[in-house]
């Protein structure tokens, strides 16, 4: 019998697969859009979708230029507080009061943490 070596996930490979798995049950609507938060080492990105449309809503992320004029950096809890405050502006500026909160297969943790709870404090509910 021949021993079959397990396979390693990459991690990023890991994440696509979480992220996966987290899609199946998170759909936006035009009622209430989904937030997509996507984080690189050096930036913050985030996005409203309805995905029955596949619209995007609104958007920020922290190589904005209204986020340049602010921050120098993007890769930090700082920037992800702005991107969220930023988001949260321009759903409402958008009509948009709601949205479902899509972590992207990151952990609630951090960065990530940082623009889910900006984007409340600026009055977006999920």
């Amino acid at each position: 019998m021949a021993v079959v070596p397990i396979r390693k996930l990459t991690r990023s490979a890991h994440r696509r697969q979480l992220h996966r798995r987290v899609r199946r049950r998170v759909r936006g609507t035009a009622q209430r859009p989904r937030l997509a938060v996507f984080r690189s080492l050096r930036h913050v990105y985030a996005q409203l979708i309805d995905d029955q449309t596949g619209r995007t809503a609104a958007s920020a992320s922290s190589v904005d230029p209204e986020f340049l004029k602010q921050l120098k950096t993007g890769g930090n809890i700082a920037a992800a507080k702005l991107v969220g405050k930023l988001i949260g502006e321009r759903a409402r500026a958008a009509g948009h009061t709601q949205a479902v909160f899509d972590r992207g297969g990151y952990q609630y943790h951090g960065r990530v943490k940082a623009l889910a709870e900006a984007a409340r404090a600026s009055g977006l509910e999920f």
